[in-house]
């Protein structure tokens, strides 16, 4: 039975009604060679030769965690290219650095654009231009228009590593005749964890839709590469002891920067690389790194780590995983403000002890075994920082054996991606 088409108008009203406020979100989120009109479903570029299989991820994030499913279904699919859509400016960076690693066969095969905003029109010309044989998105980018315009082109949709955190549970509930109509056009949908998969239930996701397959983020891409390049910067940086801070987030760097003065106190040589998670807010770090008296080098402007540095900017796109690499020990973004923190597997398949804040609901599912195998650590405040890092430097030998354990952690928890590709196939058979 259809399902009533009333709670999707009235999203589609609140969007339009919203237009203004959307319009100026977007007009930042943009790169210099694609064109703004491709959130409106229009001027999308060359696209990869037909047949294509679209799938979204909202951002970074999403596009690393995803990086082993696109190169399964470039293997899995060789007649088929790939669309890979973004929300964001720096998820489009992402991607381009994904492209630029495939070989030249599968470069032609992958390519990304914008996903128009979610208004009927827009979809509905995304999708007829893009003609996807199958349409993924990437865990909670459930995109009612988007969806209801699949529907209508008889394109199957399925979401994959499926994940609805209790906040966002608690979001979407309020939605929930929305998210009922939305869901019932999923064809299939690959959940992360049982609880995952009850909340989608609850929402209105039809049971007989869902199967638990655990998460793709185990599921890391080969990290020689990174750690050569890390390497080579530990070795050019002299050795000095090093901690690494990964998709910082506003608010967070200052409690940062006030962890990075207390452990200079006991290690005056310490270096902190720090990592915004977003581009536009790489200037404004630096701007206030240097307005506190930080001595200050920047990767974008090729500026040389000295003597003197006390704190490293990685202002770039795509280097994540080598900056990580850099470091003797990694702390995780996102974490130390209500943010729901980051992925704390990037850092762990490298071999790193890695620390976080308290605010990790975003990830329990992965970080709950790197915690149990004492990979991670949890810490509330800047003195329990400051205090964590000392703890690893004063002991390399500890660092190295919890750094190993997260590799294990990982290696025990693989076969998602298997899974997935099995319950794609019957959506389109290989």
């Amino acid at each position: 039975m259809a399902s009533p088409a009333w709670p999707r108008l009235a999203y589609s009203a609140a969007l339009y009604t919203l237009s203004p406020l959307i319009g100026w979100r977007i007009w930042r989120e943009q790169v210099s060679t694609h064109s703004r009109w491709q959130r409106l479903g229009i001027r999308l570029g060359q696209l990869p030769p037909a047949p294509r299989i679209w799938l979204h991820c909202a951002s970074v994030g999403e596009v690393r965690a995803a990086r082993p499913l696109i190169e399964g279904l470039l293997k899995s699919y060789p007649g088929h290219s790939v669309v890979l859509t973004t929300m964001t400016a720096s998820g489009a960076g992402q991607v381009k650095s994904l492209i630029d690693e495939q070989s030249s066969h599968d470069q032609a095969r992958l390519t990304h654009c914008f996903l128009p905003l979610d208004f009927p029109g827009a979809a509905k010309r995304f999708v007829r231009r893009v003609q996807p044989e199958l349409a993924i998105l990437f865990e909670t980018e459930l995109w009612p228009n988007a969806i209801h315009a699949c529907r209508q082109q008889d394109v199957p949709v399925a979401v994959v590593n499926g994940r609805l955190s209790p906040r966002a549970f608690k979001r979407y509930r309020r939605l929930r005749p929305l998210m009922t109509s939305t869901l019932a056009d999923i064809r299939w949908l690959a959940a992360k964890s049982p609880a995952d998969a009850e909340r989608f239930k609850a929402l209105g996701c039809r049971a007989e839709a869902i199967n638990v397959v655990g998460s793709l983020k185990f599921e890391m891409a080969s990290q020689k590469k990174a750690l050569s390049e890390g390497e080579r910067l530990l070795h050019e940086w002299k050795e000095r002891p090093i901690w690494v801070a990964g998709s910082t987030r506003e608010g967070e760097e200052a409690l940062l920067l006030e962890a990075h003065g207390l452990l200079l106190r006991r290690y005056p040589e310490a270096l902190l690389v720090m990592v915004p998670r977003h581009p536009q807010r790489f200037d404004d770090v630096a701007n206030a790194c240097l307005a506190a008296g930080w001595a200050l080098s920047r990767r974008s402007q090729q500026q040389p780590v000295t003597a003197q540095t006390q704190v490293y900017l990685g202002d770039t796109l795509g280097e994540l995983a080598t900056l990580y690499a850099a470091g003797h020990v990694a702390f995780v973004g996102g974490s130390m403000v209500p943010l729901g923190g980051h992925n704390v597997l990037e850092p762990a398949a490298l071999g790193r002890p890695v620390l976080s804040g308290p605010y990790i609901e975003n990830f329990a599912d992965v970080a709950e075994p790197l915690q149990a195998a004492g990979a991670l650590t949890l810490v509330e405040t800047p003195e329990a920082l400051a205090s964590a890092l000392a703890h690893y430097f004063a002991n390399p030998q500890l660092a190295l054996q919890v750094g190993q354990a997260g590799r294990e952690v990982i290696h025990r928890h693989t076969g998602a991606l298997a899974r997935t590709l099995e319950g794609l196939e019957a959506l389109l058979p290989r």
